[in-house]
């Protein structure tokens, strides 16, 4: 049985938060991984965020929030994790997480993963325990 764990050791928070891209893959029903999808990732503190660039629509979105788990590979990691709601309270930390980091993109693309709209299309990242 696999279980949700609540912290990321300091090694894997460090690889992920500071890679460029994220792939993600959510859990079918039948245990297997959908094909991953890459997307970006922020570490706001000791937590993983990732963001919906085009809202609730956008298919890795829906299947990751049906699913509940997936995996996720980044900087070199490889983990199973579980998809969480973001305490309310951090939207703007991940705001300014994303701004820090993918500003260089321009602000129409950073645009479609910062503010008001961006806060239901949020997932934290939970590493899953074996």
């Amino acid at each position: 049985m696999t279980t949700a764990m609540t912290t990321w050791n300091d090694a894997d928070l460090a690889r992920i938060g500071t890679a460029e891209e994220l792939q993600i893959s959510s859990q079918r029903a039948d245990g297997t991984l959908r094909p991953y999808v890459t997307i970006w990732v922020v570490r706001v503190d000791d937590q993983l965020y990732i963001r919906s660039a085009f809202g609730k629509d956008n298919p890795w979105f829906r299947r990751a929030k049906a699913a509940g788990t997936g995996r996720i590979r980044a900087g070199g990691i490889e983990r199973d994790v579980t998809f969480a709601e973001a305490d309310p309270g951090v939207h703007a930390a991940i705001d300014a997480a994303y701004h820090a980091k993918y500003d260089s993109y321009g602000p129409r693309i950073v645009n479609t993963v910062v503010g008001a709209h961006a806060v239901p299309v949020t997932i934290r990242l939970l590493p899953r325990a074996h």
